[in-house]
């Protein structure tokens, strides 16, 4: 499900941000500001963003807005921009395929892993994730028509 959401969004992201009128620059940066808060709370170790209440919960399942959430569209909307269409669509494909292998053996590779060793990753893909925030604030920033 999270798939066709985002390869949703990669065909009427653009459509749907002219209809409330935002340009694709202003929702890159915010983006990537979105990005920038969840890669400090992976690599501080802190909880910024607090959790939805146990009503939207039950409505919306849980993974949906982590795999396909603000920081997702934002990056599908700013690969739109330097990629063909059939690579992302793929690379969507891909990436589920792999977070969906991850998801089925995470018990085996937190006992692989240990506590300390999820850390470590945890910190590692937390400064990669600031990196792309970076990138994608410092590409859009000057491209909003104010």
């Amino acid at each position: 499900m999270a798939a066709l959401i985002m390869i949703a969004f990669l065909f009427l992201g653009e459509q749907i941000l002219s209809l409330i009128g935002k340009d694709v620059n202003s929702f890159a940066v915010a983006g990537a500001f979105v990005i920038f808060f969840l890669a400090l709370e992976m690599i501080l170790g802190i909880a910024l963003f607090k959790e939805d209440a146990h009503e939207v919960a039950s409505i919306v399942p849980l993974a949906f807005p982590i795999i396909a959430g603000a920081g997702t569209m934002t990056t599908l909307l700013y690969l739109r921009a330097e990629y063909d269409l059939i690579n992302i669509i793929i690379a969507i494909l891909i990436n589920i395929l792999i977070f969906y292998i991850i998801l089925k053996s995470s018990s085996r590779l937190e006992k692989i892993l240990c506590k300390q060793g999820i850390k470590i990753i945890r910190k590692v893909f937390g400064i990669i994730l600031l990196a792309i925030a970076v990138k994608l604030f410092a590409t859009n920033v000057g491209k909003i028509v104010v």
